[in-house]
């Protein structure tokens, strides 16, 4: 541990409501909106419609557009967004631009349903998808450029850490009985419509004046037309994180791409699994927002106290192991059927371990960037980590109802959740290699 990251503490409550705070938990909450829209409660209303589960994993590949995001992240980095948003800045232009397309998007899917066909369904969610990760680039890069210090970045990923697993517990938990009463084409609308907060968020968020200083410099001086200024915009990002990291960079990059595997790998499975156990829709809602909620909260505030108290490396470790564990123990569910209890200890022990190891990932890759290439450097990292994950999880069904053909649906369910959890491992080794590496290096 640095003396730097020794020296830093956990902020007091009241620092999340200055202004900058506050705002960056709002823009959290509009980029973690879209996301299980287009996912995991996509897949609970599709099963509800009656698709099979292979469809609705196929249908998970929608989400791989988060994971090509760091292709047009160079273009967002150095171009303002077009049409009169331009006029807000380089990332608040951005941002109202990608806002208004998933508000359309979501609402869209609204309208069209499941009675028109998946493609055309599919087609909208593939929008939202693409929107939704264009938003992920430019909150991304706003909130490490506005960041002052590296005390205030870590305060600022709480914040949208926060925001984000908000919006997930909405779309998630909240969602499930409004659903229930009001069918899922209304629920889609009304969520569409909150992208509000996200867009009056934007509104109120300042340029990151530093990170525009040095990247007007560049266009003044290479600018994007050239060959010049195109290669820096394309290559530039990933030249300088090499020469800047050195020879650990590529295993840094092979940990991060396997981190998060299971957690991509178990999602589509997740809702169709409660909708065939027998649980209720109200009942699911109504422990995600308590237990599951309070395990979100503490997974947050104990990944963001380890990553600074630990370290980096070490609360990596910690949080691949809780998060692998937290996938492997819904092999229990299995046997307990409709045991509400079981329901709720398991998904606090999942949802603590995923919030714990997403804020340590989040808090690495952040520290990783470099000022002048933000968006796209951290839209390669984001990327890194999700798309081997994002190509698994589309053959989770399949896997699913071939395993249920020699083993029943329930084992076959199991058996999976354990996989899931155990592809884990080999992240966790990477990291524990890469700890062992960095301590080792020459100062």
């Amino acid at each position: 541990m640095s003396a730097s990251q020794a020296g830093r503490r956990r902020p007091p409550l009241k620092a999340y409501f200055e202004p900058r705070a506050f705002l960056m938990l709002l823009l959290g909450f509009s980029s973690g909106l879209p996301f299980l829209l287009v996912g995991n409660t996509f897949g609970y209303w599709l099963r509800d419609a009656g698709t099979s589960l292979e469809a609705i994993g196929f249908l998970s590949w929608v989400g791989i557009a988060y994971s090509l995001k760091f292709l047009w992240a160079p273009l967002i980095d150095r171009l303002n967004a077009p049409f009169l948003l331009g006029r807000l800045g380089r990332r608040r232009g951005w941002m109202a631009l990608a806002q208004l397309v998933v508000a359309c998007g979501l609402v869209a899917m609204a309208v069209t349903g499941t009675q028109h066909g998946l493609a055309q369904l599919g087609a909208f969610a593939l929008v939202v998808a693409f929107a939704s990760s264009t938003q992920d680039i430019v909150i991304d890069a706003w909130r490490i450029e506005t960041a002052r210090d590296p005390d205030e970045l870590g305060l600022l990923t709480s914040a949208y850490t926060i925001g984000y697993r908000a919006a997930m517990l909405a779309t998630e938990a909240l969602i499930l009985p409004i659903a229930q009463r009001i069918g899922w084409p209304l629920s889609y609308t009304l969520y569409g419509m909150a992208m509000v907060i996200g867009i009056t968020a934007m509104l109120f968020a300042a340029e990151p004046a530093r990170a525009d200083a040095v990247m007007n410099e560049k266009e003044e001086s290479e600018p994007l037309w050239t060959v010049r200024g195109l290669y820096d915009a394309i290559a530039g990002p990933f030249i300088v994180f090499f020469k800047t990291h050195g020879a650990p960079a590529l295993l840094m990059l092979a940990a991060i791409s396997l981190f998060q595997i299971p957690n991509f790998v178990m999602g589509p499975m997740a809702n169709p699994f409660y909708h065939d156990l027998g649980f209720s829709k109200d009942v699911v809602g109504a422990v995600r927002g308590t237990v599951g909620l309070a395990g979100v909260f503490l997974g947050v505030a104990a990944g963001g106290f380890a990553s600074i108290r630990f370290g980096y490396m070490r609360a990596l470790i910690i949080g691949g192991a809780l998060q692998a564990a937290g996938i492997a123990i819904y092999a229990i569910l299995a046997y307990t059927g409709t045991n509400v209890v079981a329901f709720a200890l398991v998904m606090a022990a999942d949802n603590f371990g995923i919030a714990f190891a997403g804020v340590a990932l989040v808090s690495y890759m952040s520290s990783l960037t470099s000022l002048g290439y933000t968006a796209t450097q951290y839209a390669l990292l984001s990327s890194t980590y999700a798309w081997a994950g994002k190509i698994l999880k589309g053959f989770s069904g399949a896997v699913v109802e071939n395993l249920s053909a020699g083993h029943g649906l329930m084992n076959a369910y199991a058996i999976f959740f354990t996989g899931a959890g155990l592809i884990g491992i080999p992240a966790i080794l990477l990291f524990v290699l890469l700890g062992a590496r960095l301590r080792t290096a020459p100062a």
